[in-house]
């Protein structure tokens, strides 16, 4: 049993968890393969690593493979996807691995053959400035991206008009190369990635002019967006199709617009909830009124003041807020509007004012505040006393 051979860790190889839907792989797959891929790094080590990943993703975005890799198998070790029971009947003893080592894999023909010269492409992300008036209505735009596109003049294939690719003559079309080394077993056969043909298989020999081969060109161009009503700060729209155009003119990927929130004057957003403070002169608080409220919309509503409002009092308008955006990008309900009622104290009182607020104070009894008392006899400092006391 100390011969057996552990499977390949697939996830681990894209430095994703198990549970990893087809999104995520996506996901790590372009990040690694920015970082690896052969146009953007010629190190050796780098190729080797982009194949272990161009590989894993294979496997893992294949639905029969992948349920192999969860049951502890290897859907490309030569049948021992099942563990071993059916198929190889050497393969629990790694009798695949020894002739690998020793023959290069010639004895089981599994091969990595060459890797394709067509590539997903990449997403894009460009974000957007929204004022609070077009998050709460949504917005119709066009949009200038700069991304990578189709080559016209080749239609993807890197080619010059009128040529087309031929297979690589240092490894044959194989998209590897073989180098034979000497131990104290015998020989051993490893391979790696053409150094020539960077694994493809393939060379061009006369690349396109417009593109030198790669397939794609930077070009500006218009997309139309559409805003739903009810997005936030943060949130993304996704272009299915509208990113980077991949190497080789494959398919591009997906473009998102990321929204940017505009800070209101004069409401604050709390998700689906719109706040406003109300400075509400002192006579009104204490006499009570009908004041007209500006909404988000440009409309008024009336907002009712009852006699003896006091400072910090919450009115909640209810479903004058902001849309409620479903995760479908319907709107389903809207917020609230809280309003914040400050008492605003006038600080400067002409002598007839203030003659008339002493006059109101010496009505009320207040000309000198009494702090121990107050209207059921227990004022703050009378509480304090009695806390004292008990």
């Amino acid at each position: 049993m100390g011969n057996q051979r552990v499977a390949r860790d697939y996830y681990g190889i894209l430095g994703v968890e198990q549970g990893a839907d087809a999104a995520e792989l996506k996901r790590a797959y372009r990040r690694l393969a920015r970082e690896l891929h052969p146009d953007v790094n010629p190190d050796p080590a780098a190729q080797e690593r982009f194949a272990e990943i161009s590989t894993a993703y294979e496997v893992l975005t294949d639905p029969e493979k992948r349920r192999i890799v969860d049951l502890g198998g290897d859907p490309l070790d030569n049948g021992r996807g099942g563990g071993g029971a059916a198929g190889d009947p050497f393969s629990a003893f790694g009798f695949g691995d020894i002739m690998d080592a020793f023959f290069g894999g010639s004895a089981g023909g599994r091969g990595r053959g060459p890797r394709s010269r067509v590539q997903p492409g990449a997403d894009a992300l460009i974000r957007m400035q929204l004022t609070l008036e077009e998050c709460a209505t949504g917005v119709q735009r066009e949009l200038t991206v700069d991304t990578a596109v189709l080559c016209t003049e080749c239609g993807g294939n890197g080619c010059a008009p009128g040529t087309s690719p031929q297979g690589c003559e240092t490894c044959g079309g194989r998209g590897e190369v073989q180098s034979v080394q000497r131990s104290f077993l015998g020989q051993v056969v490893t391979s790696r990635p053409c150094p020539t043909c960077r694994g493809l298989g393939e060379v061009i020999p006369e690349p396109c002019r417009i593109c030198a081969g790669d397939g794609r060109v930077r070009s500006r161009r218009s997309v139309g967006v559409r805003i739903p009503a009810g997005v936030a700060d943060g949130m993304r729209v996704r272009l299915a199709g509208q990113g980077e155009v991949g190497a080789g003119g494959g398919p591009a990927g997906d473009l998102y617009v990321e929204v940017e929130e505009i800070a209101h004057e004069v409401f604050e957003r709390d998700g689906a909830d719109l706040h406003v403070r109300l400075p509400l002169p002192m006579t009104a608080a204490a006499l009570g009124a009908t004041l007209p409220l500006p909404m988000l919309d440009g409309t008024t509503e009336d907002l009712h003041v009852e006699p003896g409002t006091q400072g910090g009092t919450l009115r909640t308008l209810r479903g004058k807020g902001m849309p409620r955006l479903r995760s479908t990008g319907r709107v389903d309900g809207y917020g609230d509007l809280v309003v914040h009622v400050d008492v605003a104290v006038p600080t400067r009182l002409d002598k007839e004012q203030t003659e008339l607020l002493r006059q109101l104070a010496k009505l009320r009894g207040e000309e000198q505040p009494d702090l121990t008392t107050r209207n059921n006899g227990h004022g703050l400092f009378g509480r304090l006393r009695d806390s004292f006391r008990g």
